[in-house]
């Protein structure tokens, strides 16, 4: 077993991370500024990205901590964040809100924003994305998009939505590059008129190598220096190995543990460094990734499990060192966190169908307890083939109160791949990254475009297309609730409307994609995401072996007890009628309390097993499903839904005033698939039975938070309740489910106090964080929460 307790070199690792103020770093922003001014127009566009990618890593500055081991930062050094102004060219307004702001805050200088002004901002103005993207949409979809119908996660930051697969822990890249020279060959200048746009992909991809490979012999040389300067021969040993494992990788394939952690983080750097995806890139199943040279180490007697554990949190701390990059405006509203959604995958089962747990998984889950990071998010996999000791040690983890691990069901995740399309190994390899979203890893750009605010469109619905928050018609005029004879009616309003605000969305998706596909590829991500090579083409421009675009859909318990109340107290019941309810939510049922009573109070919920309530749901979700999903892309690949929120049920509620079913307004609307605060009355196991009507099959990732107070899933009866709930849940193919242990005082004096609490972290939704970080809306909303309890 392990040795429990981190050590002094992580312990001081650690503290130097969660202490370190976050602050930009214009570096890569300069870097890239004169390159660009130097050479623009002189090379095809994805050569240029990949010399933009070479040019930063042979100028960078290095950095090599103190007693580190896994080495490599995307900036100047930790918690630094780099910019991207081809992407996003902030004005120095932002820099300096950036800074000020109270909460995910990023520090900038005056000579930061001296830069910002005079080079950087000048030569991108009018060439980032950004303004690329916001000129070329329609009317409707900016007003849209500023009314909160909608998010667009690629208005500051580009596609890339993706996770590793076994070959980031197993090729080098000259092996990588012999593969390209290869299609280099095999290109047919006689009879494919995309040869010669091929030739300019691969040339992209063979530079991208050479940048990752520079970045790599550039530390090793640091490592000998800082050896030979170094007096302690402990550490003096430490950066001699650290310079020989980088003899062999990133160029050469690793041959131990040790290497094959330091070739994934450089990838890991490349990917993120080259072009600011969407959500980090993770990489998988890191237990069985790992394990083959954890193995063969162990057997060689140059590794042992305290040495396996330290070099795993190691690269926990690399993880935490990076911030998500800086976000302004509606983006940061939709995910208002430091945290980048790298998340580690442990458990499941093998390409071949065996239990997937390993010595490494029992690693893996004492370094998230130990080292208790937001960053990377920590999952673990659960199929039918786990043993109950690896869940129930889960539990464990999870029921100290933090919000990690998440669980996740392994034969869910698999069914949810092979229904997309994805063949049997390759969904077995696959699982989910980000929050919850599934992909086949290694193999397939998965790539999230926004959220879609769907109980602002019942909303829409009930007002003839008009928006009480802008003012504006957004949507169709297809008649007021209050003269609807039937809920029908009502519904094929909605279904209309909801169609309506889809379409609007996609449009502009379409247009975006085609953007990032002619003017941003990726050829690092594609050099290590399967069939780019072999096809090549770019990650961002179809070249994976899958192709898939999702839309994540906020709020469905809102909606679904917005409709019920409607139903039932209006056309059921004739409790009152639709006018009356108007009038009450248009004063925000102040002096209605009758009806706010009734609404909020006596009429049928969801997440209470109560399948007038839950029948609403599965309606909503069909309705939506079918509205995108198997809807073409640009890439050659399909449209699919996600049901997940980040931190946008709060922005979405923010823009939405009192609603059908006693929700006051500007209050968040449901997060995930949970229900609606305070509406699961039943307990969890009702709360599961709600959410496993829904066809968790049919998407790519359902989220559901569930909170316990400590003293409900304390000792063993606790443990084995908890570890029942989630078994129970799976065998009824719930998708994911995860938990917050804590008691509601406690966050009350947590808000109030918050110096007394810096290191209280909750579970938000896909990701957990620092309670303090939170804005009070959000943290209300986690407060609000029903403690669940098994009686």
């Amino acid at each position: 077993m392990a040795k429990r307790g981190m050590n002094e070199r992580i312990q001081k690792l650690r503290e130097l991370s969660v202490t370190t103020p976050v602050h930009i770093d214009l570096e890569r922003a300069k870097i890239e500024t004169d390159f660009y001014k130097e050479n623009d127009g002189k090379y095809s566009i994805p050569v240029m990205r990949a010399m933009v990618l070479k040019e930063y890593f042979s100028k960078k500055t290095l950095y090599l901590g103190e007693g580190e081991l896994i080495i490599g930062e995307k900036g100047r050094d930790p918690q630094a964040s780099p910019t991207f102004p081809e992407l996003c060219c902030h004005s120095v307004e932002d820099m300096v809100v950036m800074s000020e702001r109270e909460l995910v805050s990023f520090h900038t200088t005056e000579e930061d924003r001296k830069l910002q002004a005079e080079e950087i901002i000048p030569y991108w103005t009018g060439r980032s994305m950004r303004e690329k993207i916001l000129a070329r949409m329609t009317p409707e979809w900016h007003e849209c998009y500023s009314a909160g119908m909608f998010t667009e996660f690629m208005e500051q930051r580009g596609p890339g939505h993706t996770c590793g697969g076994e070959q980031v822990f197993t090729t080098g890249y000259m092996d990588y590059k012999e593969k390209i020279h290869q299609t280099m060959d095999s290109l047919d200048y006689i009879n494919d008129p995309e040869a010669v746009n091929k030739c300019e992909e691969l040339k992209a991809m063979d530079i991208s190598c050479d940048a990752v490979i520079i970045l790599g012999e550039r530390y090793r040389k640091l490592a000998l220096e800082m050896a030979e300067k170094e007096t302690d021969e402990t550490r003096k040993a430490e950066l001699l190995q650290i310079a020989a494992n980088l003899e062999v990788i990133p160029a050469h394939k690793p041959q131990t543990y040790w290497q094959a952690i330091q070739l994934y983080w450089f990838t890991h750097l490349a990917v993120t460094t080259e072009l600011n995806p969407w959500d980090a890139f993770s990489p998988g199943r890191l237990d069985q990734h790992l394990n083959p040279y954890y193995e063969r180490d162990v057997e060689a007697g140059i590794l042992d499990d305290e040495r396996a554990l330290e070099l795993l949190e190691c690269l926990w701390v690399k993880f935490y060192n990076q911030p998500a990059p800086v976000k302004v405006g509606i983006t940061l509203k939709e995910s208002a966190t430091y945290t980048d959604f790298a998340n580690i995958n442990t458990g499941g089962v093998t390409p071949d169908g065996r239990n997937g747990v390993n010595n490494v998984s029992y690693l893996i889950l004492d370094c998230m307890d130990e080292m208790k990071l937001v960053q990377p998010n920590s999952n673990v996999t659960i199929s039918k083939k786990t043993p109950a000791k690896f869940l129930k040690r889960a539990c464990e983890v999870s029921r100290r109160g933090w919000g990690q691990p998440a669980f996740y069901n392994t034969e869910a995740q698999i069914m949810e791949l092979i229904n997309a399309g994805k063949n049997l190994e390759d969904a077995r390899r696959g699982g989910s990254s980000g929050c919850v979203e599934t992909g086949a890893w290694g193999s397939e750009a998965y790539i999230l475009t926004g959220y879609l605010n769907i109980p602002k469109v019942f909303q829409l619905t009930l007002f003839n297309g008009f928006d009480q928050y802008s003012g504006k018609q957004i949507g169709l005029k297809l008649g007021y609730a209050k003269d609807f004879k039937t809920y029908d009616e009502l519904w094929e309003a909605f279904k209309k409307q909801l169609a309506h605000i889809v379409d609007i969305k996609i449009r502009g998706n379409n247009v975006i994609e085609q953007l990032y596909a002619q003017e941003m590829p990726a050829p690092c991500l594609s050099v290590v995401t399967n069939d780019c090579i072999s096809n090549a083409k770019d990650y961002n421009a179809g070249g994976a072996r899958y192709n898939t675009n999702y839309i994540q859909g906020v709020g469905i318990g809102t909606v679904t007890d917005c409709l019920a109340a409607v139903k039932y107290n209006v056309f059921d019941k004739q409790n009152f009628t639709m006018e009356e309810l108007i009038e009450a939510m248009e004063h925000d049922y102040e002096g209605y309390d009758a009806i706010y009573r009734m609404v909020h109070d006596k009429t049928p919920k969801y997440g209470n097993d109560d399948d007038y309530a839950d029948d609403i749901m599965q309606e909503v979700f069909e309705l939506y499903r079918s509205s995108i999903t198997g809807r073409p892309n640009m890439k050659g690949g399909k449209y699919g839904v996600d049901m997940l929120p980040t931190t946008c049920h709060v922005y979405f509620g923010d823009v939405i005033l009192a609603t059908p079913n006693g929700r006051k307004a500007h209050k968040p609307v449901s997060e995930g698939i949970s229900p609606e605060k305070s509406a699961d009355t039943n307990g969890p196991t009702a709360v599961i039975k709600s959410c496993a009507k829904m066809d968790h099959l049919a998407t790519a990732g359902t989220l559901l938070n569930q909170k316990f107070t400590p003293d409900v899933v304390a000792g063993e009866e606790g443990l084995d309740n908890m570890a029942s709930l989630i078994r129970s849940y799976f065998s009824m193919d719930g998708h994911h489910i995860q938990f917050n242990v804590i008691d509601r005082q406690t966050l009350i004096d947590a808000q109030n106090n918050p110096e007394e609490y810096k290191d209280l972290i909750v579970r938000v939704a896909g990701y957990s964080d620092f309670f303090r970080n939170l804005s009070k809306p959000l943290q209300d909303e986690i407060i609000d929460r029903t403690e669940q309890n098994f009686n």
